[in-house]
């Protein structure tokens, strides 16, 4: 079979097609012949960061048929149309012709969910969902109508939110009604404003504003904010939001390691590293990966907005060239592995 490799060289992505047998699925894991893959920025950041990540398959967003079920796998039959998200730390990702998925990170793609659409959701909406209910601890949307669940009065702030992680965020807090939703956007502004309830609060603020216009917007739009999403975790974002964090108990997320000598003194600072999702929250990922399956069947997850990359494998080196350079708003590039 087909696989490519990223390489990152002297600041310029470098992708490149290989010959390599086609893997077996372990115990646990489900082999998927791909259709479709999404790209994530970390595709091309892990191996121009990470030396054991240059000229590996990257890929984490698979969607696909059900080609082979390892041992102990249940749920699953061969043929089903199935979405994943890959381990990163694993080898076989989505940028193949056939790529392994463990089952508790595998879902059903429902019947009007196409498998382009279904590969824009794998990895950002774990990252949201990891951020928002696992790290920052809000209540899960199943809690929503009980009274003793403590949503918080103050909202949350979501800054990056056109991003596809900021926007399954957005639509996640939409069904646990926890709102207001503090949103921070540039280009994509009218994009997240289209997601947003203002009967309850939620306001989307301009971040090309500059920064002290944008930290008395997020003042005006809420008392006491007391949880907040990075989900672009550079210096500017991550100032913005610990002036606005309440200082005494206020709680973020990131999704870029933070160094404890950045962290204010008493704000809770959560690194939202996806990838836990296939060691300590394997049963976080297992609930959720199946949520995502009703979402997108009930229409209140939909997918992210996307553009499709032709050429096949050799177009990832489009997509991760365009992700680099910053070209993508409100959008995620996906690739089908085979052309018709």
């Amino acid at each position: 079979m087909e696989e490519a490799q990223v390489f990152v060289r002297n600041d310029a992505v470098d992708v490149r097609v290989r010959q390599v047998a086609i893997p077996k699925p372990g115990a646990g894991q489900i082999l998927i012949k791909v259709v479709t893959t999404g790209t994530n920025p970390k595709d091309w950041k892990f191996p121009a960061w990470m030396e054991n990540f240059n000229g590996a398959n990257t890929g984490d967003d698979i969607t696909g048929y059900v080609h082979e079920i390892g041992d102990g796998v249940s749920g699953f039959q061969v043929g089903d149309r199935v979405a994943a998200y890959h381990d990163y730390t694993a080898p076989h990702g989505s940028y193949a012709e056939y790529a392994i998925g463990a089952a508790y990170a595998t879902f059903h793609i429902p019947e009007n969910i196409s498998f382009e659409q279904a590969a824009t959701v794998p990895l950002a909406a774990m990252t949201a969902s990891l951020a928002l209910f696992s790290r920052l601890g809000l209540p899960e949307p199943w809690f929503k109508e009980k009274t003793w669940a403590q949503k918080p009065e103050g909202g949350v702030l979501v800054y990056g939110a056109a991003s596809a992680v900021g926007t399954f965020a957005i639509k996640l807090l939409q069904k646990a009604d926890i709102h207001p939703i503090i949103c921070v956007a540039g280009r994509g502004k009218d994009f997240v404003h289209s997601h947003l309830d203002e009967s309850k609060g939620d306001v989307v603020i301009d971040y090309r504003e500059g920064e002290s216009a944008v930290v008395a917007a997020i003042r005006k739009a809420t008392k006491q904010l007391r949880y907040a999403l990075d989900a672009v975790s550079e210096k500017a974002s991550f100032s913005v939001v610990t002036q606005v964090l309440d200082p005494d108990c206020g709680a973020m997320s990131v999704v870029s390691p933070v160094g404890p000598e950045e962290c204010p003194e008493k704000i809770r600072v959560e690194f939202t590293d996806v990838g836990r999702a296939h060691k300590d929250e394997q049963e976080f990922a297992y609930i959720w990966s199946r949520f995502f399956t009703l979402g997108l069947r009930e229409g209140w997850l939909t997918p992210h907005p996307h553009e499709l990359v032709p050429g096949g494998l050799q177009g990832v080196q489009t997509a991760l060239t365009n992700l680099k350079e910053g070209k993508a708003s409100a959008l995620k590039y996906v690739v089908k592995i085979k052309e018709n």
